[in-house]
């Protein structure tokens, strides 16, 4: 394996032939069990590119934006920029992250629904133009602040507002009054956004949405918005087969609704469906205890007592506060597998909850799975870890972070080469 320093604040392992993300696992649990048994993450460059190339012959007339909150890595920001991805930011901090790695501000999408009078202003400075808006109040802050602005109306769907306590977006029957006062502001808006999550099961909710922004744009038109942007929003899981039925729902509602012809470019905001599969996470068993059932059984005519096993409950060196603060916002962490050399297919498994280190009721990081006994000092592997809690400065400190070691294959690394020099 070979590396090199790509900037002064991380590392990238150039990958040899044959040696796979194992390996490398493998070779920092080995480290670790020699110093102080930290968590630490591998993060897989490559499979950034791939989801990059799955979304490309997928969905080649939907340009890609990165929602940054989803993962701010700086690695991750500088790879998708080289892929000529679109970045959608929610704070100072991610914009000056964004426009650090000489991304244009034309590439950039202000989100937030009530921003902060400040950053409009320093959007306006940085010249970010395009910014999202949904309500009275917030068109009037832009328009004083940002007469340069260029609006994306944020429009609430059917299954956004079934699945939210609140209700994101402005609904199709006020729409009207925000145009005529951004009319009336003198503000230009060019294009609506909407979301529909990812866990939508309702063929019928990218029709209703897409049908609203059509009555929007009709709207817009006529009162002398020349709207040319539609944002489809972030509704995808990251699988492959989740952005091929989303695909083949929304192609034939966009040629009706909003042909070529009509010269409207179409987006979409895949955040989690970039990052959830490149950041693996090994975490350390620092703590055990076993809950114990009480049986009762009965042998000729004495009642017994049988202490059963009911459950095994681990504690991890890293938590809801740290790798895991994805949880807190109703992200599910899945079962992860056990780095333990000496398992044996035939190894029986327990109920087992999977806790963090400190004694707070929310550390609860998976509540049930099935694992084989483990003792302390064993390891637990977290895939697709990408968008949990990986969310860089803005999050912790430095030093409550595990460490990032990233890595990325020599063909994988070549071809994003190749790519950087075409964008």
């Amino acid at each position: 394996m070979k590396g090199f320093v790509d900037a002064p604040n991380y590392f990238i392992e150039l990958l040899e032939l044959g040696t796979t993300l194992d390996d490398v696992i493998d070779n920092h649990v080995y480290e670790q069990n020699l110093a102080e048994k930290n968590a630490f993450v591998v993060a897989d460059l490559g499979a950034l590119m791939r989801q990059h190339v799955l979304w490309k012959t997928t969905m080649p007339l939907v340009r890609p934006f990165y929602p940054v909150s989803c993962n701010s890595s700086p690695v991750v920001i500088e790879v998708l920029s080289a892929l000529g991805v679109g970045f959608v930011c929610a704070n100072k901090a991610e914009t000056t992250l964004v426009l650090n790695h000489d991304v244009s501000p034309e590439n950039i999408i202000l989100s937030g629904v009530c921003k902060q009078l400040s950053l409009i202003k320093h959007a306006a400075k940085t010249g970010i133009n395009y910014l999202v808006c949904e309500n009275e109040a917030e068109l009037r802050k832009i328009a004083r602040a940002h007469p340069e602005a260029k609006l994306l109306l944020q429009v609430s769907t059917e299954a956004q507002v079934e699945e939210a306590s609140l209700t994101i977006g402005c609904s199709l029957k006020s729409c009207r009054h925000l145009l005529e006062m951004a009319k009336e502001l003198s503000v230009n808006v060019v294009g609506v956004t909407f979301q529909v999550p990812a866990s939508c099961r309702d063929p019928q909710a990218y029709t209703h949405a897409l049908s609203d922004a059509r009555c929007i744009f009709d709207m817009a038109k006529e009162l002398g918005f020349d709207m040319k942007i539609l944002d489809i929003g972030g509704g995808f899981s990251g699988s492959e087969f989740q952005l091929k039925q989303v695909h083949s729902i929304v192609r034939p509602l966009l040629e009706a609704y909003f042909p070529s012809a009509s010269g409207v470019s179409v987006i979409a905001e895949p955040g989690h469906f970039f990052a959830f599969s490149s950041f693996t996470l090994a975490v350390n068993v620092i703590g055990k205890k076993a809950v114990y059932q009480d049986l009762h059984c009965s042998t000729h005519g004495e009642s017994n007592h049988i202490l059963n096993i009911y459950e095994f409950v681990y504690y991890m060196n890293d938590g809801v506060y740290g790798s895991f603060m994805g949880k807190l916002f109703g992200n599910v962490i899945t079962t992860p597998s056990v780095h333990k050399m000496s398992l044996t297919l035939d190894e029986p498994v327990f109920s087992s909850s999977l806790w963090g280190p400190s004694c707070d009721p929310l550390e609860q990081v998976v509540e049930h799975c099935l694992l084989p006994e483990l003792a302390v000092g064993d390891w637990l592997i977290f895939s697709n870890m990408g968008s949990s809690g990986q969310e860089g400065p803005a999050t912790l400190s430095d030093t409550d972070q595990p460490p990032v070691y990233y890595t990325i294959s020599t063909d994988d690394w070549f071809e994003m080469q190749e790519t950087n020099s075409v964008h």
